[in-house]
């Protein structure tokens, strides 16, 4: 079963989603499900080598009916675009929402960090993203994922037997024990849900 959104949670304002080893092929499923018309920002942070251009926008470039772009310092959040984390650089997002570029030093041996995307979303954005961690062979990004859910966000964390790496899912759900657990199929279907949920109205608004 999916987890759908409880009646007191809020619509997201950024959907990001983290990975690495593995994560391409399911992110490519993912961002290849959403419709045309789907208007929440969704911020991609795939582990990749320190080269430019990015080998992720390559790999998507076709299969996302969504504008696709990495983002630039200091950029707002827009809808209906997917955003990719440029190669070396710690991607954040700052108050707006816009994005911030940091060369700071690796976390868990990566630039860009998942963790420093998901904490950094967690702090401004509260209840209002949601995070989702998918394959990947280290545990960056499970500390970040736990940031959004204490502050309220939505969670969901891709099943470690659907994952060609669960390390890092593993990862997660150790600290995240609460989180949605979800195949492939499902995760696709839950960011669906949550774009849907954004634009719908409201209970009460005229």
């Amino acid at each position: 079963m999916l987890g759908k959104p409880t009646s007191s949670a809020t619509a997201p304002e950024a959907i990001l989603i983290g990975g690495s080893a593995g994560a391409i092929e399911v992110v490519s499923l993912v961002l290849g499900a959403l419709p045309a018309d789907f208007r929440t920002p969704v911020v991609v942070l795939v582990h990749l080598p320190k080269q430019r251009p990015s080998a992720l926008a390559g790999a998507l470039s076709g299969k996302c009916r969504l504008a696709l772009r990495e983002p630039l310092d200091k950029e707002p959040l827009a809808p209906a675009t997917v955003y990719l984390a440029p190669p070396d650089y710690h991607l954040l997002i700052d108050e707006g929402p816009s994005f911030a570029l940091s060369v700071d030093e690796p976390v868990n041996f990566s630039r860009p960090s998942i963790d420093v995307l998901f904490q950094s979303a967690a702090s401004v954005l509260g209840p209002r993203c949601a995070g989702v961690l998918v394959s990947g062979a280290n545990p960056d990004g499970a500390r970040g994922l736990c940031a959004i859910q204490q502050a309220g966000g939505l969670v969901a964390i891709q099943d470690p037997d659907d994952a060609a790496q669960g390390a890092m899912p593993e990862a997660a759900i150790a600290l995240c024990p609460d989180a949605h657990v979800l195949a492939t199929t499902e995760i696709c279907q839950w960011v669906q849900q949550l774009g849907a949920w954004q634009t719908s109205p409201r209970r009460g608004s005229t």
